[in-house]
């Protein structure tokens, strides 16, 4: 048959399992497994938010991929046009060289970006949380706004930097807000200036409730952990716009802050909209199989594949990592199939449940559709999570160790907003996605 070379762009979770996958089903000789992605990491995007408060060290979620996959080659890049026809595709380094790569197989994992909503400021004024530079900028914005509300004497500005605002409700919303009175009464508590300083945060969302897509019983025990806390529930409330000193609601209430959290969900990669390919809900159309659309060699999974929903006539899966990793897998067997003559199979999947982490001991999860919350939940989520981690889990548990019994070190690394974390990775025409379910999407794990 001679060596095949596959190309996977994109090393999230269904990338990196597509490509962990070939090379367990494959012989060297047989396949060559190219990985285009432009970190040399993978990135466990459910621990962002203890990165972000300081529980988690960054490099203890990001997954070395030449250290974890060996037989596959990583080119360092960001793709930025395919052409079926030719099986040629072309990228950029992260130096600004392009390449280009031919290929035999392709398997499209670009995955997904921040959703941005036409809303005045919040580009410029709202900040993401998708990658360890956000995570790690939000860390340090916080630990700037405190120590600045400190040293003011105006107390209107001390108050405006001692709020909070996270836009979406979603695991990732959810648990952003619920880490954060942690975080900065930690901060606080080193400043005797703010000793009597009410430090605000407030979680707000078009939905009726918090985790909108989750089981009420469940979105009810988020709600009473998240109220303990102190975090202000703005339910059915949207935001009309952003500025540099504060944020307006749709109700008319300005909100004095110099911190606005956007987690309002994700869409997938601009790269979809650039390849020319059938698309079905701004999403890569394949069929069960996994195959794009009048191209039996190519393939798409995760975030940036519009895949059906047996469970769902009509419907596609939802954009999670849970969906991404095992349609990750999927991809890399039918295409060894499709190398062989052999018989692809078809997407089927079973709900595990979901976990969401509130900090401290709490948690909500749903495993197999018991719901479970406090600290059961709590042992649950972080059991999940060690468990789904490829590798680094030895790490997770020493800093949660280590949390557990000794102080957080909170200090300023000196991160600014650059390039490095934008809000706006879409085309300088944002769509209009108003109408697209509530701002809690997110493109988490339904179970983790």
């Amino acid at each position: 048959m001679g060596r095949n070379r596959v190309v996977i762009v994109g090393g999230g979770f269904a990338g990196y399992h597509a490509a962990e996958r070939l090379a367990r089903e494959t012989r060297r000789e047989e396949v060559e497994i190219v990985l285009v992605n432009p970190t040399d990491y993978f990135l466990y995007l459910p621990l962002l938010p203890e990165v972000a408060a300081g529980i988690l060290d960054p490099r203890a979620i990001t997954i070395s991929l030449p250290g974890t996959l060996p037989r596959v080659r990583l080119v360092l890049g960001e793709v930025t046009s395919v052409d079926p026809d030719r099986q040629q595709l072309t990228y950029t380094d992260p130096e600004d060289n392009t390449g280009s790569l031919d290929f035999d197989r392709l398997i499209l994992a670009a995955g997904s970006v921040n959703k941005l909503l036409p809303i005045p400021g919040v580009a410029t004024h709202g900040h993401g949380f998708r990658g360890i530079p956000e995570a790690l900028y939000f860390r340090d914005h916080v630990t700037r706004q405190i120590e600045l509300a400190a040293a003011t004497t105006d107390q209107a500005e001390r108050d405006a930097r001692c709020t909070f605002v996270v836009v979406g409700a979603g695991y990732t919303g959810t648990e952003v807000a619920a880490q954060g009175p942690d975080f900065t009464r930690l901060l606080a508590d080193r400043h005797p200036e703010l000793s009597n300083q009410p430090i605000h945060w407030k979680l707000l969302d078009v939905a009726p409730r918090v985790l909108p897509g989750l089981d009420h019983r469940l979105s009810e025990a988020a709600t009473d952990v998240l109220r303990a806390r102190g975090v202000e529930l703005l339910t059915e409330t949207s935001i009309e716009q952003a500025g540099e000193k504060g944020v307006t609601l749709d109700n008319g209430r300005h909100v004095p802050t110099h911190s606005l959290i956007w987690c309002v969900g994700v869409r997938p990669d601009p790269l979809v909209e650039s390849l020319g390919l059938e698309t079905r809900q701004g999403r890569i159309a394949v069929d069960e199989t996994l195959n794009v659309a009048g191209y039996p060699r190519i393939f798409a999974c995760g975030d940036a594949a519009g895949v059906p929903d047996r469970g769902n006539p009509g419907g596609l899966t939802p954009m999670t990592a849970q969906h991404a990793t095992r349609q990750g897998k999927l991809a890399a067997s039918n295409v060894v199939a499709s190398l062989r003559d052999g018989k692809l199979r078809g997407y089927r999947h079973r709900d595990l449940g979901f976990v969401v982490d509130l900090g401290a001991h709490q948690a909500a999860a749903n495993p197999l559709h018991v719901p479970v919350s406090g600290f059961p939940a709590k042992v649950v989520t972080r059991g999940y999570h060690l468990m789904a981690m490829p590798a680094n889990r030895l790490r997770v548990a020493v800093d949660w160790a280590l949390e557990a019994v000794s102080q957080r070190q909170c200090v300023q690394l000196g991160m600014v907003r650059s390039g490095t974390v934008p809000l706006d990775t879409s085309s300088p025409e944002v769509p209009d996605l108003r109408g697209e379910e509530s701002f809690g999407a997110s493109s988490r794990p339904a179970s983790g």
